[in-house]
């Protein structure tokens, strides 16, 4: 088994393309290779420098790969296809002059389904016109990336967005060919919609393309999910815990991956504030040393 461990912005913080409390791209770079990092996503595009040069220059300074993207766009909103498409065009563009493979497909927070995080029995659904027409906007973009760009595309499930619990993450595998839409894993985000990482992975892992490592607090998510805490909020009252300190069992997740000859990247996402105590840095230290504990 050939893994390979990477992190990724928003472990530093960085869920959009700029923000004056942000730290400077160059120092998240800087900072994931001294933490034991060969690799890491290009962040929200725009983060990151569009010329390849520019970014090519100081990731060959800190010996570091880019591996791959996420368009974090609001898939479910028809009214914002042009910014869905200009975001993963660029993204798609900035990947293959890197040479990186996994695109990322993320529908953002919705205020329908941000109440419901974690509480899938009381979230809103789409009516049929409204779930097909979503399901048709994910499938033209995973076309894209795969057939136009030659990329590796990914479905991730995310909370507070409309592909956020296990039910519609298996309607839209089901309806969306696996040639160009395969599963970007996330541990964490599983774990906050109450589902059970390990039993997913079992049942899919021969469509599990990358993985999101990431942990959840399940105490922080029992308050957080009681109370209907907003995504951002929830981040910053701690609720991604460091790896191997939350209710994910990374161990096994481990050997599902041994057992199915799992070949590639695996990234560590940590969601975080960076107004929090502690660093980042000190985490994607922390969160490396744990990985290599257990094998990776």
């Amino acid at each position: 088994m050939t893994i390979r461990i990477g992190n990724a912005p928003c472990s530093w913080g960085i869920e959009f393309a700029s923000d004056p409390s942000y730290p400077s791209w160059q120092s998240v770079l800087q900072q994931c290779a001294q933490a034991g990092y060969k690799g890491i996503e290009l962040g929200p595009i725009g983060y990151m420098p569009e010329d390849p040069a520019v970014l090519r220059d100081e990731l060959q300074k800190n010996d570091l790969n880019i591996i791959g993207g996420v368009i974090f766009r609001a898939f479910h909103d028809a009214g914002k296809w042009d910014d869905v498409m200009d975001a993963s065009v660029r993204t798609c563009e900035a990947l293959v002059a890197h040479g990186a493979q996994h695109l990322v497909l993320i529908d953002s927070i919705s205020p329908r389904r941000a109440p419901t995080a974690g509480r899938a029995a009381e979230a809103e659904q789409m009516d049929a016109a409204e779930w097909a027409a979503f399901r048709d906007r994910i499938a033209t973009v995973a076309k894209m990336g795969a057939q136009e760009y030659g990329l590796t595309v990914g479905i991730h499930a995310h909370a507070a967005g409309f592909m956020d619990f296990e039910p519609e993450l298996e309607r839209l595998l089901d309806e969306v060919d696996e040639s160009i839409l395969k599963i970007c894993f996330d541990t964490g985000h599983h774990s906050y919609a109450g589902f059970d990482p390990v039993a997913f992975m079992k049942k899919h892992v021969s469509r599990i393309s990358y993985m999101h490592f990431k942990d959840i607090d399940p105490k922080v998510k029992a308050d957080v999910v009681a109370n209907r805490t907003d995504f951002y909020t929830a981040c910053g009252q701690g609720i991604f815990c460091n790896l191997g300190q939350g209710d994910v069992d990374f161990p096994t997740v481990r050997q599902v991956l041994l057992d199915a000859g799992f070949e590639g990247w695996c990234t560590v996402e940590q969601d975080c504030d960076p107004s929090m105590p502690g660093t980042p840095m000190e985490d994607a230290k922390a969160n490396r040393e744990y990985l290599q504990s257990i094998g990776f």
